[in-house]
């Protein structure tokens, strides 16, 4: 099963960017949809972009506007660019399949603070 590895998060300041990345172990070409989550302190895990292997996107209303999702096959990765950061963005990024999940990789912590 492929398992991922998320990279790029930092603290930043608000209204900063951050660009994360996502290593999958083998070919994401056959995975349908992929998605970035997040898990803040205290709240459950929740998605907050996906992208399909056609390139349709979807954010949910938290992020729409600021974060974009891309996804890149013949590199087996995936992005997400993130503007306009805000404190309540902060939480550990984590990216996997949107069904049939693999195993959750560590994530990558996003913390915004002034």
């Amino acid at each position: 099963q492929v398992q991922f590895v998320e990279s790029g998060g930092g603290l930043v300041q608000p209204g900063g960017s951050l660009r994360l990345s996502c290593a999958a172990s083998g070919s994401i070409s056959s995975i349908y949809a992929m998605g970035w989550y997040r898990q803040a302190p205290g709240k459950q895990r929740e998605l907050v972009a996906h992208i399909t292997s056609g390139g349709s996107t979807r954010y949910a209303d938290s992020v729409k506007g600021r974060f974009t999702i891309s996804r890149d096959n013949a590199k087996n990765a995936m992005y997400l660019q993130m503007n306009g950061l805000q404190p309540e963005d902060t939480a550990v990024y984590y990216c996997n399949k949107l069904i049939g999940q693999s195993s959750w990789g560590q994530g990558t912590q996003v913390t915004v603070s002034s």
